[in-house]
C-alpha cells in the first residue's frame, strides 16, 4: 500500500523550499514560470508547472499552421529548453483541495495523482465556446490548439482530394465549400489563410475548377473584426471579398448536419466542413473548484489573488481580473492580458515569499494585429490604423518579438513560403473521432464540485456558458 501511495503522489522534500504550482502552460502560466525563475533565487522555491503538453503553444500563429505556412513545431515553445528551473508534471489539473493544499493531476497514463503546493497559480486557459445547436458538437471543428489546426489542414486537403476524384458536380461543390463561423480575430484569419491555402492547392488537383472553390465567413455582427472598429474592419472585408470570400454578416447558424449547414438568412449550404471560431469560455476546471466566479471566470482582486485564499492566484482567460483602466469592467480574454497577467502574478507570488513587493495588475493595450495572409494585414499599433503590406510587416515583426523562442525558425518558414511552393500532403496524425470539440479540447475529464467526474453533457453545458469572448490571440 505504501508503494502504491508513493506512486500516486508526487512528493519531494520541501522542508527548506516552498513549492509553487502553476496549473496550465498557456500564455499566462508559461510567462508566470519564466518570470518566477528570474525573480526567485534557486533556494527560495521549487517551481512546478502542470500541463498536458511539454510546450507553450504560441496560438497567435495557429492559422498559419493550418495553412501550411509555419511548421507546427516552431510555434511550440519547449518548456524544458526555456524553463530550466521549472519541473514539468505532465497531465491536466482537474481538481484542487484548498484545505490540504493539494492539486489533482490527471496524467497521460490515466492515473490521477496528488501534488502538494505552498503557492498555487491557476492558469487553465479557455476552450471553444459553443451554442446549443443541433449537430454542432458532433460536426464542428475547433481551432484552439495545434492538434485542431493540423487536423483541419488534413481535413481540407482530404476534401479537395475527394472532390477531385468525384464525377458528381453537387458532391464536388459541397466538398469544396468551407464554412467558418465567427468573424473575430481567429475566424477572420482562418478564413483568410484557408482561402489562399486551398487556392494554391488547386495546382495539385487539376479537375477542380477555381469557381468551385468557396469559403464562407458567417457572423451575427454587422461587420468583421468588430473589436477593431470600422477603420480596420472595412479594409479587411474589402481585401477578403476581392479574393472571393463570401462574408455572411448579420447571419447565424441554425443547424448543422454531416452534409450541410442551415443559416438564419434562409439558405442551406451543402458542405463537409464547419470551422467553429465563436469565441472562448473559461476551461471546465473553473467550475470544478467551488470558487466564486464571474461569468465563469475565477474572481480575483487587482493583485490577481483569489479572495479568501491569500496563497492562491489566478491569471489569464480563467481569471475575472478587474480592469483598472476601465473601472467596473473586467480585463478581456486576450493573449495580451494573459501574458502580462502571468508576469504580474509571478511578481505578486514572489512578494509573498519575501522577494519584492506586490503590485496591482494594470495594462493598457497598445493595439491589435490581424494577418490576412499573403502580403495583407490590418493593424492599429499605438491605435494608428494601417492596412496592406505595411500592416503585414508590423504584424510579423510583432510576432517575432512576442515569440519566446524559435524566432529564426518562424522567419525562415515565412521566407520559404515566398520562394517555394507549400507542401500539400496529409499527415494523418489526428483521427477523425478525436477531432470533435469535446475530445480535441479535453473538456470531459474534470470533476464536479461534489467530487464526481464531469460527464459529456456537463462539459457541453459549460462550453455553452455566458462568458464567451473572442479569443483575441492576435493582440500586441
Amino acid at each position: 500500500m505504501k508503494g502504491q501511495k508513493d506512486m500516486n503522489e508526487l512528493v519531494e522534500n520541501t522542508a527548506t523550499r516552498s513549492r509553487i504550482v502553476i496549473a496550465g502552460a498557456g500564455y499566462a502560466g508559461y510567462h508566470c514560470a519564466r518570470r518566477l525563475e528570474r525573480m526567485l533565487p534557486r533556494e527560495a522555491a521549487e517551481i512546478v508547472i502542470v500541463s498536458p503538453t511539454d510546450y507553450m503553444p504560441y496560438t497567435s500563429l495557429l492559422p498559419q499552421v493550418g495553412a501550411g505556412t509555419v511548421d507546427p513545431r516552431h510555434i511550440a515553445v519547449s518548456l524544458s529548453a526555456t524553463l530550466r528551473r521549472t519541473r514539468h508534471v505532465p497531465g491536466h489539473a482537474v481538481d484542487v483541495d484548498f484545505a490540504n493544499r493539494s492539486i489533482t493531476v490527471d496524467g497521460p497514463d490515466g492515473q490521477r495523482r496528488e501534488l502538494s503546493w505552498d503557492r498555487l497559480v491557476l492558469t487553465p486557459g479557455s476552450v471553444s465556446r459553443t451554442l446549443p445547436l443541433p449537430g454542432l458538437l458532433e460536426q464542428a471543428k475547433g481551432f484552439k490548439n495545434i492538434a485542431e489546426a493540423l487536423y483541419l489542414r488534413d481535413h481540407v486537403l482530404g476534401q479537395l482530394e475527394l472532390a477531385d476524384a468525384s464525377d458528381d458536380p453537387a458532391e464536388r461543390r459541397a466538398r469544396c465549400t468551407f464554412v467558418v463561423v465567427g468573424a473575430g480575430y481567429t475566424g477572420t484569419e482562418v478564413a483568410a489563410q484557408g482561402l489562399l491555402f486551398t487556392r494554391a492547392a488547386l495546382r495539385r488537383y487539376p479537375r477542380i475548377r477555381p469557381d468551385e472553390l468557396r469559403w464562407l465567413l458567417v457572423d451575427r455582427a454587422p461587420a468583421i473584426l468588430p473589436e477593431l472598429g470600422q477603420r480596420l474592419g472595412d479594409p479587411a472585408l474589402r481585401i477578403l471579398r476581392r479574393r472571393g470570400l463570401d462574408a455572411r454578416l448579420n447571419t447565424t447558424i441554425e443547424g448543422v448536419t454531416a452534409t450541410q449547414v442551415r443559416l438564419s438568412d434562409g439558405t442551406t449550404v451543402p458542405t463537409r466542413t464547419l470551422v467553429w471560431c465563436v469565441g472562448v469560455t473559461p476551461g471546465p476546471l473553473t467550475q470544478a473548484l467551488g470558487l466564486e466566479t464571474v461569468k465563469g471566470r475565477i474572481m480575483v482582486d487587482e493583485f490577481l489573488t483569489v479572495p479568501g485564499h491569500p496563497d492562491v492566484f489566478a491569471a489569464g482567460d480563467a481569471a475575472a481580473a478587474p480592469d483598472l483602466t476601465r473601472p467596473g469592467q473586467l480585463t478581456a480574454m486576450t493573449a495580451q492580458h494573459a501574458q502580462r497577467q502571468g508576469k504580474a502574478a509571478a511578481r505578486n507570488v514572489a512578494a509573498t515569499l519575501g522577494h519584492g513587493t506586490r503590485k496591482p495588475y494594470k495594462h493598457r493595450d497598445p493595439g491589435f494585429v490581424v494577418d490576412l495572409g499573403g502580403w495583407q494585414a490590418v493593424a492599429n499599433p499605438l491605435h494608428i490604423p494601417i492596412s496592406g503590406p505595411l500592416a503585414n510587416i508590423v504584424t510579423r515583426a510583432y510576432h517575432l518579438y512576442a515569440l519566446p523562442a524559435n524566432r529564426l525558425r518562424v522567419a525562415t518558414d515565412w521566407f520559404n513560403d515566398i520562394i517555394e511552393h507549400r507542401q500539400f500532403v496529409q499527415l494523418g496524425l489526428i483521427p477523425s473521432e478525436h477531432s470533435g470539440l469535446t475530445a480535441a479540447e479535453h473538456t470531459d475529464i474534470y470533476y464536479q464540485t461534489d467530487g464526481q467526474p464531469l460527464n459529456r453533457s456537463s462539459a457541453a453545458e459549460h462550453l455553452q456558458g455566458t462568458a464567451a469572448t473572442e479569443s483575441g490571440t492576435r493582440v500586441m
